[in-house]
């Protein structure tokens, strides 16, 4: 195969002297541009924790491409930090940048003609951006994850982002004085790398490890170990030996290794966000995922990881456990995950997950014989309130019915309000709507108030549906991704104050006490609320943006 297979169209001949001689410009030789060109990727900003130490990560990165004799070319995209802008404005665009930084990484690989490509990611939407950019370029590529967050200490117990979301709840309820949230304030991140639970970063951490976009046991080093720099080094080398194979991404995305990652994310209890991310890397690589996979694999998929947000556990005591490769050998032993799915290093998932070395005494990851819950995290409920399914993250600590008045909101910012000031009793059922893909747009996570019912001691009394989505952190009965979204005119949108809602886990219902007729008439009389923008990126993306049960991409209508 010839390694050059692309570059050679921007390096190569006379007519190429141009290109050539502005490459020099900047300091690269005729023998730099004789080598392959890897693109490399790099979500680094300087704006949060999860993304910041990034430029030192790529730069070993770049290191090993040199080593193993290709040139790197480092590139950067934009990434927005979903915690720092959770029940704020900003949030709606956190779920609009997974859609631009995977169209800038597509736009510079195809642009400079790479044969290959690294993406460095770390916060939330960087990882799956990364994968749905692989998929629409299909050239030799991985994802090396920056690496959880070292886990806070208040008062002698691991701490993270959650904690501090759920102590501004307790404080609103005047449970913990102004003085008590400081001191968690100060102590839940105390350095580089993304939300230390199994939060949306470190599920898709685990997807792109199972799935084999990530080297085995890479990603689940924490961002500050010096292992980290090493493991970065050998993802250079891991590239160019995937170039000199031939190994393409949709070599290695088909739809066992989906299912393979779907059950990483349910034997772990990982966020309802992987749905949203599963099925639009699925999209992009034109493989027949559909919501309901989920719910066939969670059913067969015991849960193995006692993690935050319900266990006990942070990101860092998996690696110290052994890492996703013993998550992988579990779930081969188990006869759950299919080994014969390639991986970028060219061997196959088995292969991979037979080297893994479980640390003698460890907790974090239980046995087959003994899992925490027979059936995984993941649920998929329909019904009158939700034809195109919607999602629920049941670690086994929920109640598994509810019933109660709907309790309507219009916003997050309303729902908020009503929460900290006392205004949710328990029993009712708080329905946030117009928080969708579109109607959002940008369906935002409702962290803020989740976080904010559980601290107020409602956790267990209250339920919350939605059509916007939920963090990673999210615990308590909540409910999202409610399809199709009030804004596409679905039965969420025909809900009034006081209506009864039916939630029933086992039999994977959700309902409103309604005739269908009722809810027909209430919807054709429903007048459709004037979009939040009219123009710029907000205004686009509500355009073109698809049923969160499809991914939530945008798509040429």
């Amino acid at each position: 195969m010839d390694l050059k297979h692309r570059s050679r169209g921007i390096t190569d001949g006379r007519d190429r002297a141009p290109s050539r001689a502005m490459f020099k410009a900047i300091g690269f030789t005729d023998a730099d541009l004789s080598r392959p060109l890897v693109g490399v990727a790099n979500t680094w900003i300087e704006t949060m924790p999860c993304n910041f130490h990034l430029r030192r990560l790529s730069a070993k990165v770049k290191e090993g491409i040199r080593a193993a004799g290709g040139t790197p070319m480092e590139f950067n995209t934009i990434a927005i930090s979903d915690g720092e802008t959770m029940g704020t404005e900003g949030m709606r665009a956190s779920l609009v940048s997974r859609e631009v930084i995977a169209d800038s990484i597509e736009l510079v690989c195809r642009g400079q003609m790479f044969d290959a490509v690294v993406c460095v990611v770390g916060c939330d939407k960087t990882i799956p951006a990364a994968a749905m950019a692989m998929a629409r370029l299909d050239i030799p590529g991985l994802v090396l994850y920056g690496g959880t967050i070292a886990a806070g200490v208040y008062r002698g117990k691991d701490v993270t982002i959650q904690d501090v979301f759920e102590a501004v709840g307790a404080n609103a309820a005047g449970k913990i004085s102004d003085k008590d949230l400081l001191d968690i304030e100060n102590a839940a991140c105390p350095g580089a790398g993304a939300c230390g639970g199994q939060y949306t970063a470190n599920t898709m951490s685990t997807v792109m490890e199972l799935i084999g976009l990530s080297p085995m046991g890479f990603n689940g080093v924490p961002a500050m170990y010096p292992r980290k720099d090493e493991v970065a080094f050998r993802c250079g080398e891991i590239v160019m030996n995937a170039l000199k194979l031939g190994i393409r991404p949709k070599d290695i995305l088909s739809v066992p290794a989906f299912h393979n990652a779907i059950a990483g994310v349910a034997c772990t209890s990982g966020s309802t966000n992987a749905v949203l991310h599963l099925l639009a890397i699925a999209r992009e690589a034109n493989i027949p995922l559909v919501i309901d996979d989920f719910q066939k694999i969670s059913e067969r998929t015991p849960l193995l990881a006692d993690l935050k947000p319900a266990g006990r556990f942070v990101a860092v005591d998996v690696d110290k456990a052994g890492g996703i490769p013993v998550i992988a050998k579990r779930l081969l032993d188990a006869g759950i995950a299919d080994g014969s799915t390639l991986t970028v290093t060219g061997e196959t998932f088995a292969e991979e997950a037979k080297k893994s070395v479980e640390t003698i005494g460890q907790q974090v990851i239980v046995s087959l014989d003994k899992p925490l819950k027979k059936t995984g995290g993941i649920v998929i409920l329909r019904g009158n309130l939700a034809p195109e399914g919607c999602v629920a993250k049941i670690s086994g600590h929920e109640r598994l019915t509810h019933r109660g008045p709907a309790r309507i909101f219009e916003s997050e910012e309303e729902a908020m309000a009503a929460v900290t000031s006392k205004q949710i009793r328990p029993g009712d059922v708080v329905v946030i709507r117009n928080e969708g893909p579109k109607g959002g747009p940008g369906m935002r996570e409702m962290l803020s108030v989740t976080a904010a019912i559980v601290g107020e001691g409602l956790g267990e009394s209250v339920a919350l549906l939605t059509d916007g989505r939920f963090s990673g952190a999210t615990r308590g009965l909540m409910i999202g991704h409610v399809s199709p979204e009030a804004a596409l005119g679905g039965p969420i949108a025909a809900l009034q104050e006081n209506d009864v809602v039916q939630i029933d886990i086992a039999q994977r219902n959700l309902n409103v006490e309604l005739a269908d007729a009722v809810l027909h008439e209430r919807l054709t009389q429903r007048k459709p609320r004037p979009p939040r923008y009219t123009y710029g990126v907000f205004a686009k993306y509500a355009s073109l943006v698809s049923s969160a049960s499809e991914g939530a991409i945008t798509t040429v209508k």
